[in-house]
């Protein structure tokens, strides 16, 4: 089967990509095809994260494993684009180059059979030109009922063991 995708910059214009890969390929060689079809060298750090369909961002999927042992990362080259991907979860969230967060929404828009002759991936469009430096990203944190200010009014009480370090 063959994943007809937009990709489009988080910015305040419209700049995104349409792409045609096959399903069965990689997370990595999406990643791949995503970085080429928008100019990027495809050296820098990326990752996939999973959301709901209000964009809320949930699982990463890692081009590289950086944890520092125990935990379960998911990577790019051991995960495929149907597995994540498909009409009942159409939507990620995709970070090339965390120094400078270029941050795209990625969504599924079609499958359809495969044609004979054509070569996948494919950019069957491309709307306007990526900026010469990422948008600004303002990081703001939900609205909650808990007051960080009111939480330790004297922190002599917290019982800390003075050479803690």
């Amino acid at each position: 089967m063959i994943y007809k995708i937009r990709i489009i910059l988080d910015a305040n214009e419209d700049i995104f990509r349409d792409i045609e890969i096959e399903a069965h390929n990689s997370m990595e060689e999406f990643h791949n095809t995503i970085a080429q079809s928008f100019g990027f060298l495809g050296t820098e750090m990326a990752s996939f994260y999973t959301c709901d369909e209000d964009w809320k961002q949930d699982e990463e999927i890692a081009l590289f494993d950086m944890s520092e042992g125990g935990d379960d990362v998911r990577l790019m080259n051991e995960t495929f684009l149907e597995d994540v991907l498909t009409e009942k979860t159409p939507k990620l969230i995709y970070v090339y180059d965390f120094l400078n967060m270029w941050t795209f929404f990625v969504e599924l828009a079609d499958i359809t059979e495969n044609e004979a002759g054509r070569a996948y991936p494919n950019v069957i469009f491309s709307f306007g030109e990526l900026p010469e430096s990422p948008p600004e990203k303002k990081f703001e944190a939900e609205n909650t009922a808990f007051d960080f200010d009111d939480t330790f009014e004297n922190y002599d009480d917290l019982d800390f063991d003075e050479n803690w370090n």
